[in-house]
């Protein structure tokens, strides 16, 4: 049996889902608070990183669990988003692709003690797909700001930031294998 010891990078990491639910529950309906709780959850995404490479505390299961983590948040937010027709389903659907795809390569070379490093194209991705979800969020309600457009223009940045760090993972995972 395997045990997990939990370090506050694990706790940080575990927060991001449970935060999921009382996003799905607010977003809807308050959008602000919905952003406000979105936020929070995205900067715990920052926070377990760096306090685990900081300490010490990098684990396997913290490897393994914080990409994991993210995804579902993202494809939470994206899913919401395509419901409250504020969200093409098409870039909805071709992130999530890309992020399944992307994610099951890192833990298909972490079952082999290969770590397939996050890399810039990667990074730059997952805050531009904040950004964007934070603005089609409050696409309205920003003090009368319509963020709609800026949160379509970036989202649409994200998509081609999934699609070409989606294939350099891709090509580090294959180069990495043989």
């Amino acid at each position: 049996m395997v045990t997990v010891r939990l370090n506050l990078p694990t706790i940080l990491t575990l927060s991001r889902i449970v935060f999921i639910p009382f996003f799905i529950v607010a977003a809807p309906d308050h959008p602000v608070l919905g952003a406000v709780i979105f936020s929070i959850a995205s900067l715990t995404d920052f926070l377990d990183g760096y306090i685990a490479r900081r300490t010490g505390q990098v684990t396997k299961f913290g490897i393994i669990l914080d990409p994991i983590a993210d995804k579902f948040l993202v494809i939470t937010a994206l899913v919401l988003l395509v419901e409250m027709e504020s969200l093409s389903s098409f870039v909805a659907i071709i992130i999530i692709i890309r992020e399944f795809l992307v994610t099951g390569l890192r833990v298909v070379a972490l079952t082999r003690d290969i770590v397939i490093p996050a890399e810039t194209g990667g990074k730059l991705k997952t805050t531009t797909q904040i950004f964007a979800i934070l603005a089609l969020l409050l696409k309205n309600s920003f003090f009368g700001i319509n963020l709609y457009l800026t949160g379509t223009i970036l989202i649409w940045l994200s998509l081609l930031l999934a699609v070409f760090s989606g294939i350099k993972y891709t090509f580090s995972f294959w180069k990495e294998m043989t």
